[in-house]
């Protein structure tokens, strides 16, 4: 009998899996072809080939043929009705969500993957559109439960009729474990992204930083930024790392008087969105930075209030405008009141920037701004090496630009560059997002696109003279963009290929070939293209800590929202990039909800507080005293329990995450539901009956134990100590025990540690350590465990009480050596005070004799 080549057939316009169907009234044009037809040699490793090979059974392709040629195809894939279904699409053009449903139908435009629950046989299968030749793909929702999937070049002069390897099909037993393999075989037939397991993501990941953008948006200066870092060193938490967000490039206005000057008193997100590059390296407020200014009895003064009165006046500014645009919508004429309203704003905007100069910066010298004129005691390097020599633990400083420079990109003749300005056209595919300031202010401005030849060029320009004055990596945002400007340049496969290589190139070359944060990049072309050197990148939208749509609710419910993003976005963008959940403000109404996900979400913990707008006691439970986080070893992802289900606005879901630390497992439940997405009216909204107590269940195999090597014997254990840590509650519980009921409020959350049990002395004895409990993510203070037969050696990171599960009260303790007294109860709570070791790196040695 002929060996089976897939566990997939086409057969009479069904698509079935292990004789279970999936797609029914699959067209006659659309085709499968198992991977091995399809793979048969790859340049990928050999290691990651066989890998991919001994697994081709489960996946293979799907294709399609039409008569006619174009650059734009859509064609069904078949249907399939009430079938659970999770998805991401993209609602935004940079930014993606979970969704959920049980037709082809209900999945939304620009869909960027399916997964279906299959329980007849206790499988998954996800369908996943890929790129193919000059050709990306994305799935659309057809007409009576039919899956549509949209192949497009990008230019009306790339054309194709006929497809073999459009998408891509995978079952297995275990949805993590799905796609994994998945992307595996994707990468080994593409050859064009590497997955994170081949990476190594940037040393940052595992500090606390600060981003400047919630604190000034685009009045960033140099003073700021140091009275910003000197904030947290005097509160006892220095940034190990900072990012200078939008606002401290050379741009300027296209019409603009001197073409050759910097655009003045900018503050909020949006009035820069047409503005373009002029020169390559800092604006006119941080090339004029004087070194040493900033420190010793002749500092100057800076007044930490004036980014907040700046932003509110602008705020005040911008609603004067809309007021304005408003009522030239409903047809008024007479426009004068509302002109001079503006007129007045813009007035006492400009004076509180300092008066027709504008941009009043301290600490900047008076003279020549021209880049030969630079000393090595001006300009970002004294900055950057001023901020390295006042704050020691300072190791990386990270600085904000677009993908192609600026968000209006780089203006023609000012630069050794060649770059044009070119039309944005959008993909009709888009027409499903949600209407976005960002996208309207590019197609009103359009971009100054470098050629792409020049791209290897014009990265390592910027880039090299960045790492030559003290910066060490980039956020790199607005990376969805090349999409729109495609049309005269082989179509955004082959531009997005030729950025991302030279992207790549001086990755490698000038930041140590992993100093990078992708942003506003959450779509596939992306991912399949752009991540063979990338391997950091975010996976939630913006922080919003408001609703820029004025629901007074929105501060509360966008957050929820924002923690659905990450988590899901997670189960695919985690097979390409270290998940990045983003900053949030430590003094906003949710900041402790965010904190919680934080803890354990497995990335970098960073903040975007405003001066003098921090809550030191919430960061002490998410950071050390010296800047590192007890960080989880995992990306953290949703239950299973919670996969198909709809945890913002079903009334009935918690968000549920699991992650694991060196010796134990986590899982944070989170009430998100309030708000989500509506297909209707294509935005997210709040859905304010949802806001609401939800009830649940916890329990120990909730944790995905065999998603990684170094945990799966701690899932054998045959009982856990159980720690929750915002009850303070300490309990045992088996794999079979029932699992544990839990209610949990709106916008608040519990974290649960299992720590597998031990048993010392003949079996006398168990025990168990949980680790410092005055932070979220106790367990990742303990940093090594040693079992004797009587003796227990612990080395914990941290300084706090330290809390451990104990059937029998030690004979003796020490701390470092020395014995020392414990507390220990009834119920097996064991506890005593640690102290931070600075001189061994925040460690202290903890022994319990019996």
């Amino acid at each position: 009998m002929a060996r089976k080549e897939s566990s997939f057939d086409l057969i009479n316009g069904k698509l079935s899996v292990n004789d279970i169907e999936l797609l029914s009234d699959v067209p006659n044009n659309v085709t499968f072809k198992s991977f091995s037809s399809i793979c048969k040699n790859s340049e990928a490793p050999l290691p990651l080939f066989q890998r991919a090979q001994s697994l081709s059974l489960k996946g293979g392709f799907l294709g399609f043929d039409q008569n006619e040629s174009s650059d734009s195809l859509t064609n069904s894939l078949g249907k399939f009705l009430d079938r659970d279904f999770v998805s991401i699409f993209r609602f935004k053009t940079w930014w993606s969500t979970q969704w959920v449903g049980k037709t082809g139908s209900d999945v939304q435009m620009e869909t960027q993957w399916v997964m279906l629950n299959v329980p007849e046989i206790k499988s998954y299968v996800v369908i996943i559109p890929i790129i193919e030749g000059k050709f990306r793909s994305a799935f659309h929702p057809g007409k009576d439960g039919h899956l549509l999937i949209c192949a497009e070049s990008g230019s009306t002069r790339v054309k194709a009729s006929s497809f073999k390897s459009i998408a891509y099909v995978h079952v297995s037993e275990n949805p993590y474990t799905l796609m994994k393999e998945a992307y595996t075989s994707i990468r080994v037939h593409l050859n064009t992204f590497k997955l994170i397991e081949e990476k190594s993501a940037p040393e940052l990941v595992n500090k606390f930083g600060w981003c400047t953008w919630d604190a000034f948006y685009l009045t960033v200066e140099p003073a700021g930024i140091y009275h910003g870092v000197k904030e947290f060193a005097d509160g006892g938490l220095t940034p190990r790392f900072l990012i200078i967000d939008d606002g401290w490039q050379s741009i300027n206005l296209d019409g603009q008087e001197n073409p050759n000057e910097d655009v003045k008193n900018l503050v909020l997100g949006g009035t820069q969105m047409t503005a373009r590059l002029h020169r390559l390296d800092e604006c006119e407020k941080f090339r004029k930075y004087k070194g040493g200014s900033m420190s010793g009895s002749n500092s100057l003064p800076f007044d930490p209030k004036k980014p907040k009165k700046l932003i509110s006046k602008a705020i005040e500014l911008e609603g004067a405008e809309k007021a304005r645009d408003k009522a030239v919508q409903s047809g008024v004429t007479d426009l004068s009141k509302y002109e001079i309203e503006i007129e007045k704003h813009k007035k006492e905007l400009n004076e509180m920037f300092g008066g027709d100069g504008g941009d009043e910066v301290k600490g900047v010298s008076k003279g020549c701004s021209n880049c030969s004129c630079k000393s090595e005691n001006s300009g970002m390097k004294a900055f950057t090496r001023d901020l390295r020599t006042n704050f020691k633990g300072l190791d990386d400083i990270y600085v904000w630009h677009a993908l192609c420079g600026a968000w209006g990109g780089v203006r023609p003749g000012a630069t050794h560059l060649s770059s044009t300005i070119v039309p944005c056209k959008l993909s009709p595919g888009l027409d499903g997002t949600m209407t976005d300031l960002a996208v309207v202010k590019i197609v009103e401005g359009s971009i100054g696109l470098v050629d792409p030849d020049q791209a290897e060029d014009f990265y390592d320009s910027m880039h090299s003279y960045l790492s030559k004055v003290g910066i060490t990596g980039v956020k790199v945002d607005v990376i969805e963009d090349l999409e729109y400007v495609s049309e005269d340049y082989g179509g955004r496969v082959e531009l997005a290929k030729a950025y991302y290589k030279g992207l790549s190139k001086s990755l490698s070359k000038n930041f140590n070939g992993n100093g990078l944060i992708s942003s506003m990049q959450q779509c596939n072309d992306f991912f399949l293209l752009g991540t063979e050197q990338i391997s950091m990148g975010r996976v939630g939208d913006d922080f919003w800590f408001q609703d820029p749509n004025g629901d007074p609710m929105g501060a509360y419910w966008l957050q929820g929202v924002h923690m659905i993003h990450c988590a899901y976005n997670s189960m695919w963008m985690g097979q390409f990039i270290q998940p990045d959940w983003d900053m949030f403000q430590s003094d906003h109404l949710c900041a402790k909800f965010h904190a919680g996900s934080r803890a354990i979400c497995g990335g970098p913990v960073y903040v975007s507080d405003s001066l003098g707008g921090h809550d030191f006691d919430l960061l002490s439970k998410l950071v050390f005293p010296d800047g590192t986080i007890p960080k989880c070893v995992h990306f953290a992802l949703p239950t299973r329990d919670c996969l198909f289900k709809n945890p913002l606005f079903d009334s009935k879901t918690i968000l549920k995450i699991w992650n694991f630390n060196k010796y134990g497992g986590v899982i944070g439940a989170f009430n998100c539901q309030g708000a989500g997405w509506d297909p209707k009216e294509q935005r997210i909204k709040g859905y304010s009956q949802c806001y609401k107590p939800i009830s649940g269940s916890i329990h120990v195999t909730d944790i995905e134990w065999d998603q990684k090597n170094e945990a799966i014997e701690l899932g054998k254990a045959e009982e856990y100590a159980v720690y929750l840590g915002e009850a303070e509650k300490l309990f045992l519980a088996k794999q079979d025990s029932d699992p544990l009921s839990i209610t949990i409020q709106p916008s608040t959350f519990e974290i649960f540690s299992f720590v597998p049990i031990k048993k010392l002395v003949k079996g006398t004895v168990k025990f168990a350590p949980i680790g410092l409990t005055n932070l979220f993510n106790s367990g990742g203070t303990i940093q090594g465990l040693v079992y004797d037969e009587a003796i227990v050696k612990i080395e914990v990171k941290g300084e706090g009480n330290f809390l451990a599960y104990s059937s029998v009260k030690p004979k003796k303790a020490y701390l470092n050596g020395d014995e020392v007294g414990i507390d220990w109860s009834e119920d097996g709570k064991l506890g005593l005070f640690v102290p931070w070791s600075k001189e061994f790196g925040g460690i202290s040695n903890v022994a319990f004799v019996y």
